[in-house]
């Protein structure tokens, strides 16, 4: 009897328990979840669509050698942030006995080196005015420069209303069209004039010439310890941190910290539909791999799906110009060809090795598709199975459906191939493996509907227990700390009792002091 009364009083308990149905396993996702755990007594419960977690954080494995798509640094002008990377894995640190050689659960302090491959030479990226720039550009063309930077200096640019106008303002017409314009057009695949100039706000953000050029003055003097980034620009850092096997690996430990205190993670889960009635979700529609659905109730619930995607699901409770703007949301697609060589055809005549030591270089060529390179053993020696080969990440930008997305795998991989020789970055019969990997909705952009974007705020936020986080769930291009922050601070509405205002979770990435005077968030 008292066996009985016990476990109808563990079942009273077990009822009393909130639930938050969080969809999508991302940065975004993963992050609400632990949050949850920690700062409140609700437990999680994560559907993702795909087989694996992550998002596009994600670590993609072949053949022993690792993939990371899109490419992340680790840093962020944000403690918060910062101490929750360290809470799950540690930085190297030799001194304490914290090494590779100790641990494989550790972020890495690596130097990072981008560069621009623009007339066939290498070229720093932010740009600088030092003897290698001058003679890649030569003399005539960096005048060019110079006097069109001056004259948006002396006559700035009033309205800018697009890309285009965003970029000429900060850097002048010709640094523009010699390195911008070509490479954001690859990403995007419509003119920077049809694009908002959020995107160069939130991806350029308080970079300029002058701040490139005060840096490169003040950088004998900068610790060179410093790897969080703080009060310098995200495009001029120089150290930042990574997980010794990818940024996957940061992921797959968080996740299982969040099964382990009492989470749930369903892959293959996709949402399909959203119930709600009287400015409240009651429910979703989840749809396993085999094609069955069920219903499942929670009293909280975080979206990282694509907000089209969302809004769709929502069915008729949506306002017809609400659907309008979500149905016209545009997304730009992606694909990584995994090139595992010999060696590179390409050397760098400044070091003394001949080695390319880049993590990312930006193809700003206008006579091939590819439009970056990464070299994964930069980004780690471990994510490269030997560590006499060299495996290349090639990006390529595209929609889902178009020429380059259907082509078969081997003609896609076959064309990157053809590009790169044609670079004289590789030399074909140092090819030893190749794989292809697609991404959709890897980018939410800023032409479209985008404009209007404000009309689905309005009608999200009406949901007290709805918050939209991440990347795609706010049709916003965030990096991973600011989709991570979003999901920090939806939870710390809801830890707080005030689930129904929204504006702080809205304000992370837009705040001028964040990016540019290194606030703490």
């Amino acid at each position: 009897m008292e066996s009985n009364k016990q476990t109808d009083s563990q079942a009273a308990v077990q009822t009393a328990v909130q639930t938050a149905i969080i969809i999508g396993a991302g940065p975004a996702g993963l992050t609400a979840a632990y949050e949850l755990l920690k700062k409140t007594k609700i437990r999680p419960v994560i559907y993702e669509a795909d087989e694996e977690i992550g998002g596009i954080s994600r670590t993609k494995e072949y053949k022993g050698n690792r993939m990371d798509i899109g490419g992340h640094r680790f840093f962020s002008k944000s403690d918060r942030v910062t101490n929750f990377w360290n809470e799950i894995m540690p930085t190297e640190n030799p001194a304490a006995g914290i090494s590779p050689n100790s641990t494989d659960l550790l972020f890495l302090v690596r130097h990072r080196l981008s560069r621009i491959l623009y007339l066939r030479r290498f070229f720093d990226y932010p740009v600088s005015l030092n003897g290698d720039t001058i003679r890649g550009l030569g003399l005539k063309r960096l005048m060019k420069i110079g006097f069109s930077y001056l004259g948006v200096c002396l006559r700035p640019v009033k309205n800018v209303d697009s890309l285009e106008q965003f970029f000429i303002s900060r850097f002048g017409k010709e640094l523009y069209e010699t390195f911008f314009k070509d490479y954001t057009e690859k990403v995007w695949g419509v003119p920077c004039s049809q694009i908002s100039p959020d995107w160069g706000a939130q991806r350029v953000k308080g970079l300029s010439v002058s701040k490139a050029l005060l840096h490169a003055l003040a950088k004998p003097f900068t610790a060179k310890s410093q790897v969080n980034g703080k009060k310098v620009e995200t495009s001029l850092i120089e150290r930042f941190s990574y997980p010794k096997y990818g940024p996957g690996q940061l992921w797959e430990e968080v996740a299982r910290r969040v099964v382990e205190m009492g989470g749930e993670i369903h892959l293959g889960c996709r949402v399909t539909g959203v119930a709600c009635q009287e400015g409240r979700i009651n429910a979703v529609t989840v749809t396993d791999k085999q094609g069955q659905s069920r219903q499942v109730c929670g009293d909280y619930f975080f979206s990282t799906m694509p907000v089209a995607d969302l809004v769709a699901a929502m069915g008729p409770a949506v306002p017809g110009n609400v659907r309008q703007v979500a149905s016209g949301l545009v997304y730009r697609d992606f694909m990584t060809v995994g090139l595992l060589l010999k060696s590179l055809a390409l050397t760098d005549p400044r070091a003394p090795d001949g080695r390319v030591l880049d993590d990312w270089i930006y193809v700003q060529e206008k006579d091939v598709k590819v439009g970056r390179l990464q070299i994964f053993n930069n980004w780690s020696p471990y994510m490269v199975q030997d560590p006499n080969t060299v495996f290349l990440g090639l990006e390529y930008f595209c929609n889902e459906g178009d020429e380059m997305w259907t082509m078969a795998d081997g003609d896609f991989i076959a064309m990157a191939q053809a590009e790169l020789e044609k670079l004289g970055v590789i030399r074909r019969d140092q090819v030893l493996d190749a794989t292809l990997i697609r991404m959709p909705k890897a980018y939410p952009a800023y032409f479209g509907s985008y404009g209007r974007f404000d009309e689905i705020r309005r009608f999200t936020d009406g949901f007290a227990n709805l918050f939209l986080i991440g990347r795609n769930g706010q049709h916003r291009y965030n990096n991973m700390d600011h989709s991570m922050l979003t999901a920090m601070e939806a939870v710390d509405a809801v830890a707080a009792g005030r689930p129904q205002d929204k504006a702080a979770v809205w304000a992370v990435n837009t705040e001028k002091d964040y990016h540019e005077e290194g606030k703490n968030a």
